[in-house]
């Protein structure tokens, strides 16, 4: 099935693509792939990309919209990545860059391709445990920016994931979510103030 990738808001992608015809911006990317890409880049697959904040003790996942982030394709692949923030004065280009993330999210994106459920495809970031998922969101007429992950929705942890969570393994939030929620929460020492 084809996945829904929702519309990302126009100033997003005009910054980035401003920035993409940047010499100067590209030049100072610390991305060398980008630099040294002999074919003309494009920005493709607008994530919007959430923040898993916290838990809450109802087990409800309290998220927020941290940006968006476009694919950067140079002929058949992904050589990058770049990243649009929120800023006072509306959405700006924030970074290019590049690395396991850039190709961990191409082959998960083209792994959901291939389920026979569509899904409209997130991105979200686990700060605590330094861990990124494509979410694959079951509503495919939300609006990307807002909301948090369903019980029945799909998280891919992407590579590198941390120590005991497979990688590229598609999971149902249900199973996951208390997984990252045991391993995101402080063990208190012996001996130390309740």
């Amino acid at each position: 099935m084809p996945l829904h990738v929702p519309p990302a808001p126009a100033p997003a992608l005009r910054s980035v693509l401003t920035a993409l015809a940047s010499p100067t911006a590209v030049h100072e990317a610390r991305t060398p792939a980008l630099r040294a890409a002999r074919e003309p880049a494009t920005a493709e697959l607008p994530l919007p990309v959430h923040v898993l904040d916290r838990i809450t003790p109802e087990g409800v996942s309290a998220t927020r919209l941290a940006g968006w982030r476009f694919q950067i394709r140079c002929g058949s692949h992904a050589v990058a990545a770049a990243e649009t923030m929120l800023t006072p004065d509306g959405w700006t280009f924030s970074h290019f860059f590049e690395g396991p993330y850039v190709t961990s999210t191409e082959r998960a994106l083209r792994q959901a391709e291939t389920m026979s459920q569509p899904y409209q495809p997130r991105l979200l970031s686990v700060p605590g445990l330094y861990m990124l998922t494509l979410w694959l969101h079951g509503d495919l007429t939300a609006d990307g920016a807002n909301g948090h992950p369903a019980a029945t929705d799909l998280l891919v942890p992407l590579a590198p994931a941390p120590p005991g969570i497979a990688a590229n393994r598609p999971l149902r939030v249900a199973e996951l979510l208390p997984v990252l929620t045991h391993r995101a929460t402080p063990v208190r020492l012996m001996g130390s103030p309740a």
